[in-house]
């Protein structure tokens, strides 16, 4: 089998697996004791803090470990924004950040906060200047992943931050998907990260808050952390993380380079192997490891259970992988196909030749799962208006809507239409994406009594 899905998790660094046994043996004990095994157990604590912080670029007194990512993330968001309540109740996110993220500031919008969420372009980034807009007097926190989580586009973090400055917001940092590849530009006043991501346990997270940002703990609080994380440490976990990070920081250039080197060559080849593919993310400034790809035609699901019997192991954001059938946000976002999307994330270590073989198996893989959704086309008994032809793809879930598109379109006149009746939410996102990607014009969407009414017109 070949591992693609470092993004959602890296395989354990041998590091972190040395350190994790070792530490089972000396870190057993409450750290808070006086005792002898006590004091073992909090030097073992206190190394792996100094440790941390100093690859992230912070004072040890500034960095706390929590029970994961996720729970970095809200105890984060919810603490700063407890702390600047006096300042408002404003909060500023991407529209492409982390699931954890978007759930805290849900949360906050429900207990009567406001937040925007500022637009990205279809490489998945942010622009400073419409961040800086969406700046409020009564702003309290921004949030800004450092690099997203599905297509690997790297924010300007920098930038941000500067605004964020220059209008006296504090800026936390999701930097979950980067830290283990390098520092965070300067400028933020909250970071959060999750070891798991970089190749240590899962089960442990970071966060980290400057000094001089007002921060508020919200909840029931204990000694332990600051505060900030309550409960008994997970020592052994703790310890094997900020090994791997220092570990996987020290490899990071090297191996960079060439993860960048083989994803470059996953971004040129795929398009000329397999037709109708569209990559999305930015082509440059991204994670060395990501790359994502979307084919017209396919069956999310349906593909990575094809690709699995192939021994290889990919994540998706389309909908049809999805229990609530709507295509990932990020995609959705962008404005990008999200039929068929495939998403590989290689993790450090991989063989040239693991790719070079998941290449020699896309295309039969896509191929095959186009055959066996050759579908008819369901609208043929549809009364047509004049000059228009209706699909009706009612009940039908991604990618059937733009498959009896593509089948009917060559029948229409140059200048006429088809209308599309669908109620899967993907095809708001597939049906314009499959326009631009053919040359077809798409006019918009029109009320319907059955679905939506997609409307596309021919132009050659």
């Amino acid at each position: 089998m070949a591992y693609f899905d470092a993004a959602s998790s890296a395989p354990l660094h041998p590091v972190a697996r040395q350190a994790l046994t070792a530490s089972l043996d000396e870190g057993w004990a409450d750290p808070a004791r006086l005792y002898r095994e006590g004091r073992r157990a909090r030097m073992l604590l206190d190394a792996a803090r100094e440790a941390a912080a100093e690859v992230v670029g912070c004072r040890a007194d500034e960095l706390v470990f929590t029970p994961s990512g996720t729970r970095a993330v809200h105890t984060g968001v919810a603490g700063a924004l407890a702390g600047r309540r006096r300042a408002g109740r404003h909060l500023t996110v991407s529209a492409v950040e982390h699931s954890s993220v978007l759930h805290a500031a849900e949360a906050h919008e429900a207990d009567g906060g406001t937040v925007t969420r500022v637009a990205v372009d279809r490489t998945g980034a942010v622009d400073p200047e419409a961040y800086a807009a969406a700046l409020r007097a009564d702003s309290a926190l921004a949030c800004l992943q450092s690099a997203n989580h599905e297509v690997g586009t790297e924010q300007p973090v920098g930038e941000v931050a500067r605004v964020c400055r220059a209008a006296g917001v504090p800026l936390l940092v999701d930097a979950a998907q980067s830290l283990g590849w390098g520092p965070v530009p300067e400028g933020w006043s909250l970071l959060t990260a999750s070891a798991h991501k970089w190749g240590g346990p899962a089960g442990v997270g970071l966060l980290v808050v400057r000094k001089g940002a007002r921060f508020a703990v919200r909840g029931p609080a204990d000694e332990r952390e600051s505060g900030r994380a309550p409960g008994f440490e997970n020592l052994p976990a703790i310890v094997a993380a900020a090994a791997s990070l220092r570990a996987v920081r020290a490899e990071a250039d090297a191996e960079a380079a060439r993860l960048r080197e083989l994803t470059d060559r996953i971004r040129a080849r795929v398009p000329r192997l397999v037709p109708d593919v569209e990559v999305v993310g930015d082509p440059g400034r991204r994670l060395p490891g990501v790359v994502t790809f979307s084919c017209l035609y396919v069956d999310g699901e349906a593909l990575l259970h094809e690709l699995d019997r192939e021994g290889f192991s990919v994540s998706s954001g389309s909908s049809c992988t999805s229990s609530t059938l709507t295509p990932s946000h990020v995609l959705r976002a962008m404005g990008v196909l999200s039929e068929g999307n495939v998403r590989v994330s290689l993790p450090p270590g991989t063989p040239e030749e693991d790719v070079e073989r998941f290449l020699a198996v896309l295309p039969g893989a896509v191929a095959g799962v186009r055959g066996n959704l050759g579908a008819p086309v369901t609208g043929a008994d549809v009364p047509a208006e004049a000059g228009t032809v209706v699909v009706d793809a009612v009940g039908r879930r991604c990618p059937i809507p733009v498959i009896e598109l593509a089948k009917v379109i060559g029948d229409v006149p140059v200048g006429g239409t088809v209308r599309v009746l669908s109620d899967d939410e993907a095809a708001r996102l597939d049906i314009p994406a499959w326009c631009g990607m053919r040359g077809q014009e798409y006019v918009g969407e029109e009320p319907a009594d059955r679905g939506t009414a997609y409307v596309v017109r021919r132009l050659g």
